[in-house]
């Protein structure tokens, strides 16, 4: 399975406006190959750089499986493109994009997508970990892609 973006090449800057000093919407993302068995999608974005540990930036999940990409701007609702979204670590939910200490130098974030072998059992609003650990015994197939931001 492959995970690409028309908004950033994979090892590339993440563009402003999918910052929070932009415009803070989601890059947009598109994959192929998924196994034929896949049942739904998850997608969990973060950042393994931040200076308290890793720091999540988007919690997607039971997106279905005749999906192959998601728009720029996915809306920060509990359901959004055929998905449920859950809480990143600023406290919201949906998309929230990087914004690094200024002066920490470039930080990765990385979108890890899942293919799975059934939806999971979680109402929107759910944690990274709760996602986690639904998935245990579920993946399919993984990809990921790395995008960089550094603030000045």
């Amino acid at each position: 399975m492959k995970l690409t973006s028309p908004s950033f090449e994979n090892q590339q800057p993440i563009q402003a406006k999918h910052t929070g000093e932009g415009a803070d919407v989601s890059p947009a993302l598109k994959w192929q190959d998924a196994p034929s068995s896949t049942k739904s999608f998850a997608l969990i974005c973060d950042d393994p750089d931040a200076p308290a540990g890793t720091w999540v930036h988007w919690v997607m999940y039971n997106i279905p499986a005749t999906t192959t990409e998601l728009p720029e701007g996915v809306a920060k609702s509990d359901e959004a493109a055929g998905g449920k979204q859950g809480v990143n670590d600023f406290g919201k939910v949906g998309y929230g994009g990087p914004q690094p200490p200024r002066g920490h130098g470039k930080h990765r974030y990385v979108f890890k997508l899942y293919a799975l072998k059934s939806e999971l059992d979680l109402k929107p609003r759910a944690t990274k970990k709760q996602v986690e650990d639904a998935m245990k015994g579920q993946i399919l197939a993984q990809s990921e892609l790395v995008g960089t931001y550094e603030r000045r």
